[in-house]
């Protein structure tokens, strides 16, 4: 299990679990690159190490990756890290169609139809781009808080139907077509299916065909026929009653052609609720073979429906199991399971009365009475003694497999054929943490184990440590970038340098060794170098107001400053040869050789006043040529700009902006020199970077000088 604020491909940090389900763990992640949260889908051990499903199932990611549509949840990202696969998906809070359905009992008319064209628009931009879903269901639906419709999991049933355990696992067995059912062909037409009974859900808040288990649920939706709509609520316009049943046939060429079809019908349902324009297909009499519901039977025994689908009523965040949806391979129906008692307790009572029989001949009942001559009572000759000719089973030639793991490839062939020369081996290659490369890892069978000569000998041999990636840990406090190194992901032992730095803060990381993006393998050493701070020690400003230019230049000599620009006004408060103002006030932590501004008075002014003669004024502007909210997304922001002049600090903005007022240019700043200020941005109290950026992005302010 992933911790929070574990970072994925130094990009995707880990914020919580919310869920888990057949097929993977869903976790709540923030997007640190574009600076949002998204939900990440990672796959589960048990399908990682199956390299050919997860090749279908990127393929499949990455196809659902190319659809954009306002009604499906899109797939950003398609990757993994260090042995994790996973799917980088759209964050939606909000409820699933399910939750929704149970919370209500059943829907509106108008509310359902809405959802359902919703859903149907979103089928028809991945039908389009030859997408089929194969498992809508109200549990894959989302409605987000702002009550849009989002379907889920595109691309991803398909990789699930090709490579989990069983071949026909298609979810939930309620909303299952009958094709899906035999474990045929599926297309579009296969989806519209699935939506009609979402829609016969939401308008009757129940799900069409009902069982005791998923083998009767499944053959209803081969052989049953739903209650009509109208018959559970005479409300449900005739109009929609249509509309689901065409949905709902049971060969494909009877349903809607496409989901355009679907929608345009349902539009007209709004209006005309009781007009007759739906196109009921004509029945045309079944030339084909019959078919047989054991073999019906048979085919959805052999295949097993699994909802590997994780939802919850929290939204996609929120990706919890279903429960109510039962694997078809757990379940036997009452039936099956009397069928087999039965078949057990025939089988008994015959194995009985057959070895009654051959007692009986093999030995005769002998009479204890004895004999007498004349009785009259027919002496009954003994059979004869039958001796079953016992049945030989063929024997196989076996040897006993040696102990070869941790010696080389060669050593180990020479080993097992002096147990039998010409034993078959079969070589596979894999990463190692216990063994070096070239020699054995794994065996199959297990040592001293008996084994027929005409079986395999498989082992694995080592190719070494798997190397993985150095993450970035740079920036991180010496404990966090400790506890990244040595997580389980990585599994890195960790050293320590300590180096003063005067741009890195005390504590945190500078560097690694290997540097960062370089490979190692686990167990491997990387060391950090953590900064103790700046190499010079800062030291503290002395009180220059009210001294000399000379008296100055001597106090800052003594703690290793310097005496900057020396700029002369008048003053009406201190005389002539004072210093009235200093850049940098006192007491404040500098580095040292930092040089200070003052401000000399030439006395008071000749008009006496509080101005001196000839006043000027210090103005420039700025051009802020960056719209935050593109990397942000849509909305408003409070923005404040700071400037930074001469080393001190003011605000010159705070206000809300939204993102139709950017870029914009600030005009009329006042600044305390001619020296140029840097302005920096806060959105919402964070400071703005730049995508990939440590340091915040900054702007220039040019002042004019202007005498009044």
């Amino acid at each position: 299990m992933l911790k929070s604020g574990m970072i994925i491909s130094d990009r995707y940090e880990i914020v919580d679990k919310v869920g888990s389900g057949g097929m993977a763990d869903v976790y709540k992640a923030k997007d640190q690159r574009l600076n949002r949260f998204v939900a990440i889908k990672i796959l589960k051990p048990e399908y990682s190490s199956d390299r050919s499903f997860v090749n279908k199932f990127r393929g499949e990611a990455q196809s659902a990756a190319g659809l954009s549509h306002p009604n499906i949840v899109n797939v950003y990202d398609v990757g993994d890290d260090s042995g994790l696969h996973y799917i980088v998906m759209e964050l939606v809070e909000g409820i699933t169609l399910k939750r929704f359905i149970e919370k209500k009992g059943k829907l509106e008319i108008k509310e359902s139809v809405g959802i359902t064209i919703q859903i149907a628009q979103g089928m028809e931009a991945a039908h389009n781009n030859r997408i089929i879903h194969r498992d809508i269901k109200p549990q894959n639906i989302i409605i987000s808080r702002e009550g849009k419709v989002k379907v889920t999991d595109f691309g991803i049933a398909k990789a699930s139907n090709s490579n989990t355990i069983t071949s026909n696992a298609m979810g939930s067995v309620h909303y299952l077509s009958p094709e899906q059912a035999r474990g045929g062909y599926s297309d579009e037409k296969s989806d519209i299916y699935s939506l009609g009974v979402t829609l016969y859900e939401m308008l009757s808040g129940k799900v069409p065909f009902a069982g005791d288990n998923t083998v009767s649920v499944a053959l209803l939706h081969i052989q049953g026929e739903a209650i009509p709509l109208r018959e559970l609520d005479p409300k449900i316009p005739v109009s929609l009653d249509k509309i689901v049943q065409k949905c709902m046939q049971k060969r494909p060429e009877r349903r809607y052609h496409s989901a355009s079809e679907l929608i345009s019908d349902l539009k007209k349902a709004i209006t005309h609720p009781d007009g007759d324009f739906v196109q009921m297909p004509v029945f045309v009499a079944n030339d084909s073979p019959t078919i047989n519901i054991s073999d019906d039977l048979s085919r959805i025994k052999n295949g097993a429906y699994h909802d590997e689908d994780i939802h919850d009523s929290n939204g996609y965040a929120n990706n919890v199991g279903d429960e109510d949806d039962d694997d078809l391979d757990s379940v036997d129906t009452k039936m099956d399971k009397f069928v087999v008692a039965g078949s057990i307790i025939t089988i008994v009572i015959l194995a009985l009365a057959i070895t009654f029989i051959v007692l009986w001949f093999v030995f005769p009942r002998k009479d204890k009475t004895p004999t007498n001559p004349n009785d009259n009572t027919l002496t009954v000759t003994p059979a004869p003694t039958l001796t079953p000719t016992p049945i030989l089973e063929p024997t196989v030639e076996s040897f006993i497999v040696p102990s070869v793991v941790g010696l080389t490839k060669e050593d180990a062939e020479v080993l097992i054929k002096t147990k039998y020369e010409n034993a078959i081996i079969r070589y596979s290659e894999d990463y190692s943490d216990e063994y070096d490369d070239g020699y054995v890892a794994e065996q199959y069978p297990q040592a001293n184990t008996e084994y027929p000569v005409t079986s395999e000998v498989r082992l694995t041999i080592s190719i070494g440590k798997e190397s993985i990636e150095i993450p970035d840990v740079y920036g991180l406090s010496e404990a966090q970038a400790e506890t990244k190194l040595k997580d389980n992901a990585y599994g890195f032992a960790v050293e320590k340098e300590y180096l003063a730095d005067n741009s890195v803060s005390e504590g945190y990381v500078i560097k690694t060794k290997p540097e960062r993006g370089a490979r190692a393998s686990k167990g491997d050493t990387v060391t950090i170098v953590v900064s103790t701070g700046p190499e010079n020690t800062q030291v503290a400003v002395p009180n220059l107001i009210g001294s000399t230019e000379t008296q100055a230049t001597q106090k800052l000599s003594e703690v290793g400053l310097l005496l900057g620009n020396v700029r002369a006004e008048s003053s009406e408060v201190y005389p002539a040869g004072q210093i009235t103002y200093q850049s940098n006030s006192a007491n404040q932590l500098v580095d040292p050789g930092t040089q200070i501004d003052v401000i000399v008075s030439t006395g008071p002014s000749e008009t006496g006043g509080n101005e001196p003669i000839g006043e000027v004024r210090y103005v420039g502007e700025v051009y802020i040529d960056v719209n935050p909210f593109d990397y942000m997304g849509d909305g408003e922001a409070e923005i404040v700009l700071e400037m930074e002049q001469d080393g001190w600090v003011t605000t010159i903005m705070e206000e809300v902006r939204s993102i139709d007022e950017f870029p914009f240019t600030l005009t009329g700043i006042e600044g305390d020199s001619d020296t140029p200020g840097i302005v920096i941005m806060y959105v919402d109290g964070v400071q703005f970077k730049m995508p990939g950026e440590e340091e915040p992005k900054t702007w220039i302010v040019n002042f004019e000088t202007v005498e009044e």
